[in-house]
């Protein structure tokens, strides 16, 4: 059964459709009725043309807020009226006259040059001679060139209207059945925009017509309007911006010395401990004590390709600089961790603090290393810190974005059931909530560890030691041994990690 059928099939209805029809196209009720009659009576394609809509193109498209559609048939019109505009008022020959003149400058520099050789009775005459020529005879091929174009005009014109022409034929075709589908999906849900209003078509016609103007303006008109092409601003806007920000920086640097300080002598606790942990420790424990935590965690297989990561990364002398990458990337997974759980705990229950927190986590993780490095060199210097606070910024957010969503995933079915029995918050979240989602959370440090991980070559930019000295080295003197050797290393100690934090066991 058809939609046009199947939705007449209550009597009532069947009163209501002309109203509906009103209601929704508000103009010319009776021809949309006719048209959506015919295209739901038919079980293939119905070909109707709607003349309004042909016509007014993109603007018809807005007002009816079918932009999906609207905007590429945009596209398509702009480019047809720059070929247009092009061929009929736009100078083809524009950019070989252009090179004309380039070609002309450098001619009479080497006419001036085959002159004084000349004069001086030069050994080098006959060289002014053959490049003189070369030039004349650019410049003639230019010219022709510049007259192909010149004669091109009147074939890129009509390009440009039957384009024009295809793609009025094309919107008024589609035009109907877009608008049926559309009434369709009103009748089940009313929040569709439906009907005209003056704010949308006044929208729809300025935003068109402001940017085919442009557009044609530009593309068809170039260098012609400078306002066009260059955004209107001035140094002096830059300057004054850079200057309030570094005033800013001054006075936070000044202000909250003792906030950095402390935050840097905690980083560089944790850090030193671990550094002890890891290179301080005779290289056998560490070792086996990373194959035995990997064997316990992932099982035998992954321990033996644990030891012989190891073994690799000890014959060719990345040891100690692989433990202390670990030690620098465990400080900043680890205080990443400690702060990121609780704190997706704290935001999974709470809607409107997790909404004002994930605009700056987005920030984060999107803004570009290199440039939140710099207030970090601000506030904490350069060094193992700033590289601790540096890869934590970039690599921090996954574990609280995971937390959140496990947390959230959990049925609340289970969590009722726990409720009704008389659990209490604490006891709901250690023994239902955190059980459950476990996974999510696990997921959510190993992307940590591994984005951590991902920031070793940029922290050591600023002072972080390790294996990402050696890249950075081999990067600046193009050594392709050295830098292959500590990227594998890098690779392995990720692989590590992941085997015991995502182990099954």
């Amino acid at each position: 059964m058809n939609r046009t059928t199947d939705y007449l099939s209550n009597d009532s209805e069947e009163e209501n459709y002309p109203e509906l029809i009103r209601e929704f196209v508000t103009t010319n009720p009776q021809y949309y009725q006719s048209r959506f009659e015919k295209i739901g009576a038919s079980t293939g394609f119905s070909w109707t043309f709607n003349l309004s809509a042909a016509l007014l193109g993109p603007i018809w498209y807005g007002m009816r807020s079918l932009w999906s559609w609207g905007l590429p048939f945009l596209l398509l019109e702009i480019f047809a009226f720059i070929q247009i505009a092009r061929g009929a008022f736009g100078n083809m020959a524009a950019g070989a006259m252009s090179r004309i003149t380039q070609i002309e400058g450098t001619l009479e520099f080497r006419r001036k040059q085959l002159a004084a050789a000349v004069e001086k009775q030069a050994d080098n005459v006959a060289v002014f001679e053959r490049a003189i020529a070369s030039l004349e005879t650019a410049i003639i091929d230019i010219q022709a060139e510049a007259a192909a174009a010149a004669a091109s005009a009147p074939r890129i014109v009509m390009a440009g209207f039957s384009m024009l022409l295809v793609v009025k034929l094309i919107e008024g075709i589609l035009a109907n059945p877009i608008l049926e589908r559309r009434y369709f999906n009103w009748l089940s849900n009313r929040q569709i925009s439906s009907g005209l209003n003056s704010l949308r078509t006044s929208v729809s016609a300025g935003f068109v017509a402001l940017v085919t103007t442009v557009s044609v303006l530009g593309f068809a008109f170039p260098n012609r309007f400078k306002s066009l092409s260059e955004f209107p601003t001035t140094d002096n806007v830059r300057l004054t911006a850079i200057s309030w920000v570094e005033k800013l920086f001054n006075v936070m640097t000044e202000k909250g010395d003792w906030i950095f300080t402390i935050i840097t002598r905690g980083i560089r606790w944790v850090l030193d401990s671990l550094e002890l942990v890891f290179v301080g420790t005779p290289w056998i424990v560490v070792a086996s004590f990373i194959i035995l935590l990997t064997a316990l965690s992932a099982g035998r297989r992954a321990a033996i390709f644990a030891a012989a990561f190891l073994a690799y990364m000890g014959f060719l002398g990345f040891w100690e600089k692989a433990m202390t990458t670990l030690a620098l990337l465990g400080t900043a997974a680890v205080l990443s961790i400690l702060i990121g759980i609780p704190l997706g705990l704290f935001c999974a229950r709470r809607p409107r603090l997790y909404s004002v927190i994930r605009p700056i986590m987005d920030f984060m993780q999107t803004m570009p290393a290199f440039v939140f490095m710099i207030p970090v060199i601000a506030f904490f210097g350069t060094g193992k810190p700033a590289a601790v606070v540096t890869t934590m910024i970039f690599g921090g957010t996954p574990v609280v974005r995971f937390t959140v969503l496990g947390l959230r995933g959990v049925p609340e079915s289970i969590r009722e059931a726990a409720i009704a029995y008389g659990a209490s918050k604490w006891y709901l979240l250690k023994k239902v909530d955190l059980p459950l989602a476990a996974p999510s959370i696990l997921a959510g440090i190993n992307q940590t560890i591994m984005l951590s991980l991902a920031m070793v070559v940029v922290a050591s930019l600023i002072g972080a030691k390790g294996l990402g000295e050696d890249v950075l080295e081999a990067l600046q003197y193009a050594s392709v041994g050295q830098g292959i050797l500590a990227g594998f290393a890098i690779l392995f100690c990720a692989m590590i990690l992941d085997r015991v934090v995502q182990g099954k066991r």
